[in-house]
């Protein structure tokens, strides 16, 4: 069992398949199509136990070095918190995420990035998150039980009822995001512990996803069947969309990175 995955700067051609934990887990990274920078995007997931880990996803912001480089801090500020960690982890997660803003704050370069972090422990889970990146849980049969809420103007308005998911896939607003790290007023927002039933999908994302596909979309994609093929039906859709604007669905180019999880 792999003790340790961290992926910064990636390029990937396909998801890859690993185990964490008691769990099967997909991930992928990617930059956008034809950019010509390097992905801001970072995954990291750090076993901490038999049966527990940390799984993160960082979406940096404010240029292409400066955001590859926030969101690194993120992800490597959490493994050098969970070293050694075993048991309750909260306290090492909130502690890195503060160290992390800390740390990009000071730079003063305008580097920021976004945040989501899944807390897993003995079949449970508990979320935290800063920014517009997403975890998301769905049943086997399609139940949502949980979508986290997206630190940005259109993720309240939507949240709210002022705005339906469709319109705000193509709000022109959708780009800004309120909260993330490498803001002093950073805010993080932990979520309540989940008990996993024996057939729900986990997927932790960054908004390169969540700009691409709706919700049911993804949730029909996920809920059932084999999860490495879930995940490449899902990234062949996002590269599609990303590649061909259509006023029928969404389409924004964007480095894109998600962890796909399930009990094996």
């Amino acid at each position: 069992m792999a003790e340790s995955l961290t992926l910064l700067e990636a390029e990937m051609d396909e998801p890859d398949v690993h185990r964490f934990a008691g769990m099967q887990v997909v991930v992928y990274s990617n930059k956008a199509p034809d950019k010509q920078g390097v992905n801001e995007d970072a995954i990291g997931i750090f076993t901490t136990g038999a049966r527990q880990a940390v799984m993160a996803v960082a979406d940096g912001a404010g240029g292409q070095r400066a955001g590859s480089q926030a969101s690194a801090m993120a992800i490597n500020c959490l493994r050098e918190a969970l070293q050694g960690k075993e048991g309750d982890t909260r306290t090492a997660i909130l502690d890195a995420i503060d160290t992390a803003n800390t740390k990009i704050c000071a730079q003063g370069a305008g580097a920021a990035t976004t945040l989501v972090v899944l807390e897993l422990f003995n079949g449970h889970v508990r979320p935290y998150h800063a920014g517009d990146s997403v975890i998301l849980i769905t049943g086997q049969r399609g139940r949502l039980r949980l979508c986290t809420v997206a630190h940005s103007p259109v993720g309240y308005a939507v949240e709210s009822g002022m705005l339906d998911e469709h319109e705000a896939m193509h709000h022109d607003e959708r780009h800004l995001v309120s909260n993330m790290l490498g803001m002093p007023e950073l805010r993080v927002e932990m979520g309540t512990e989940i008990a996993l039933a024996a057939h729900d999908t986990v997927v932790i994302a960054s908004d390169g996803l969540f700009d691409n596909v709706h919700i049911d979309e993804l949730i029909e994609l996920v809920r059932c069947g084999p999860l490495e093929k879930a995940a490449r039906n899902l990234l062949t859709m996002v590269n599609a969309r990303m590649q061909e604007a259509s006023a029928e669905q969404p389409s924004k180019p964007d480095d894109l990175s998600f962890i796909l999880m399930r009990r094996r």
